[in-house]
């Protein structure tokens, strides 16, 4: 049973079971209205405004395998605590997070949902958040005063939490029928294992939720390019050929970083994240070298299936500027990726000075831990996980643009 039931849903309510927000007359007051949603927030608040805090996505549409999976009660699967950092987002996502969260994951398992707030400086989601959340008994917020970016909010968060398996959402998802029990199965049967929902797609103008299809769907897993940015690609034949159906995990080099979930004993174990990166940007590729080459697996569940709102752009400012990003690449590559960091250093400049000026902080105990730990190579990643990697010279005699 859930921890909460859905109240009943008006099927011609806006958005109701993950159709798209539809209106065809437009005041001169709701035009504008939808504007500056667009502007604040990077999709349409006014569409999300409108559509239920509850809405339901339908009926479960996965294949069958995953709605037939039994899952054991003897010994039980572990307990989550869920995990949402926020910062300025709008009210009506941020809820219906929480409320989909709360929807859709069995009682005995869902520990807590901590929203964890990065100093949001929008007066709607201070004292009234708090007092709203009060009626939704296992959720609770945390504040950071100051901004320090989503790394250092899911630490605090992590830190509070009490659950077995920490699970990490976004502030603007939403999860599908039956999404927790797979990822817990699979964390309880490999504890090694970090393992990512099939993430859906819920527009970003209409709010229509992507569903997943009963068969013939054609994956994607993480990936990286050599300026160490994050993206997808079609699962090649050798995962397809070793997965027996839908209930298998897909082997992923790499994860998206936004929706995993982990064994809190072994987040800690593998040393959760670098607390010296910055805000954003690089944690998630940085995380999935690590969990590679320290014996553990990246994986990604699809019979767990959680809509997210894609952006085309981030609403937020960087507090320093993009330059984060770059550092908080340069501190990754110089403990993980061995003599392969200079395939990256050729294709950033900023990240090569920084690597030569040595600006990038002090990296000793990310060392140590890769010592401690006994990680691989990075050879061994490329040779073992992403064998279908293009890997440049090392050492040509020329580089560049013609």
């Amino acid at each position: 049973r859930p921890l909460m039931e859905r109240p009943p849903q008006d099927p011609a309510s806006p958005g109701a079971d993950g159709k798209a927000f539809k209106k065809d007359r437009w005041t001169p007051e709701e035009t504008k209205e939808k504007e500056r949603g667009y502007e604040k927030h990077c999709f349409n608040a006014f569409a999300s405004d409108r559509i239920s805090l509850q809405r339901a996505l339908g009926p479960d549409s996965r294949p069958p395998e995953c709605i037939d999976q039994k899952f054991k009660r003897c010994p039980p699967l572990p307990t989550t605590s869920v995990v949402i950092v926020f910062h300025n987002e709008a009210w009506s996502t941020l809820l219906r997070t929480v409320y989909s969260v709360l929807h859709s994951s069995p009682a005995r398992l869902l520990r807590e949902v901590i929203l964890v707030d990065d100093a949001s400086t929008d007066e709607y989601l201070k004292e009234e958040l708090d007092r709203y959340v009060e009626q939704l008994q296992i959720v609770r917020v945390v504040r950071q005063r100051e901004r320090k970016g989503l790394i250092t909010a899911r630490l605090l968060g992590a830190s509070v939490a009490s659950g077995e398996v920490l699970t990490f959402l976004d502030a603007h998802c939403e999860c599908f029928h039956g999404w927790l029990e797979p990822l817990l199965s699979r964390i309880a049967e490999e504890p090694t294992a970090v393992v990512s929902p099939d993430i859906a797609t819920i527009d970003l103008n209409t709010f229509e939720f992507a569903k997943p299809v009963q068969n013939g769907k054609q994956h994607s897993r993480g990936n990286f390019d050599w300026s160490l940015t994050f993206g997808w690609e079609v699962v090649p034949a050798r995962e397809r050929q070793r997965r027996k159906d839908e209930t298998f995990p897909i082997k992923s080099p790499t994860f998206a970083g936004g929706l995993f979930a982990i064994s809190r004993s072994y987040f800690e174990h593998i040393g959760s994240y670098d607390d010296q990166m910055e805000i954003w940007g690089g944690e998630n590729v940085e995380m999935s070298f690590r969990v590679w080459q320290c014996g553990g697996q990246v994986e990604i569940i699809p019979c767990s299936v959680v809509g997210h709102v894609f952006r085309s752009k981030s609403p937020h400012t960087f507090p320093k500027g993009t330059q984060v990003i770059s550092r908080n690449q340069v501190r990754l590559a110089e403990v993980w990726m061995d003599d392969y960091k200079e395939i990256f250093y050729r294709r950033n400049q900023q990240a090569s000075q920084m690597a030569r000026e040595k600006t990038f902080g002090d990296i000793t105990e990310r060392r140590r831990l890769r010592e401690r730990l006994h990680c691989r190579n990075f050879t061994w990643y490329l040779q073992n996980v992403y064998p279908e990697m293009f890997v440049p010279d090392l050492t040509p005699t020329f580089y560049g643009a013609v």
